[in-house]
Formats: C-alpha cells, sequence, structure tokens
C-alpha cells in the first residue's frame, strides 16, 4: 500500500498546519458522523436526526450551522408547509470523503484488533 503524502512536521502545530485546519473543521463529537451522512446525498433534519441516532436537536443545529458557515455544508429551505430544509455537502465538504473512508478503515481494523477469539 502507498504511504499518503502528509507535510513535513517541524515543530510545533502551529494555527497555519493544514492538519489543525482540518482538525478545527471537524472536530466535535457529531462532525464527523454529519459529514458521513451527507456523503448519501442530501438529508433533510429530521433524516438526519434519525441517521444519527442520539444527537440532540439543538447540537445537530449547532454542527450544521458550523458546518455551513465554514463552507461544507449548503442549506436549502423549501417554502413547503410546513417548511423543510436540506443540507448537502458542497464541492469543498466532499473532498471529506477520503478522510471518512480512512476513519471507517481505521475503525475496522481497531474493531478486527478488539474481536474476542
Amino acid at each position: 500500500m502507498p504511504k499518503p503524502h502528509l507535510p513535513p512536521t517541524t515543530g510545533p502545530c502551529e494555527p497555519d498546519c493544514p492538519v489543525a485546519a482540518a482538525h478545527d473543521l471537524l472536530s466535535g463529537k457529531w462532525t464527523t458522523l454529519i459529514v458521513r451522512e451527507l456523503l448519501q446525498g442530501p438529508r433533510s433534519y429530521a433524516q438526519l436526526q434519525r441517521g444519527l441516532g442520539g444527537i440532540s436537536p439543538r447540537m445537530l443545529a449547532l454542527r450544521l450551522s458550523a458546518l455551513t458557515e465554514a463552507g461544507l455544508v449548503h442549506r436549502t429551505q423549501f417554502e413547503t408547509i410546513p417548511p423543510t430544509t436540506e443540507y448537502r455537502l458542497t464541492e469543498l465538504g466532499q473532498k471529506a470523503l477520503p478522510v471518512i473512508a480512512a476513519m471507517a478503515e481505521f475503525g475496522l481494523a481497531v474493531q478486527s484488533h478488539h474481536a474476542p477469539v
């Protein structure tokens, strides 16, 4: 397997470090799981809440707002009764796919390492 390209580390992780920038956007208990849901395609608020069982409505709203402000998620409000809102990843948000895929691969390795014998 080819070794992934990582920028050289020459000292402490400063704010302009690309890993720090990605961490700032994707940190938080629910953020990567929201992105994982949206990688499947556009979702309504209710679909996201169902897919993320256990997230509070307030936390989902806060995380979606932060992801929208960061440019990873696009929010569309439809003038229906009742009003509906759809969330989808932007082009920048789609770039998280390899990150989420790597997390899934690593998660499988962790699960198999800790599997009962």
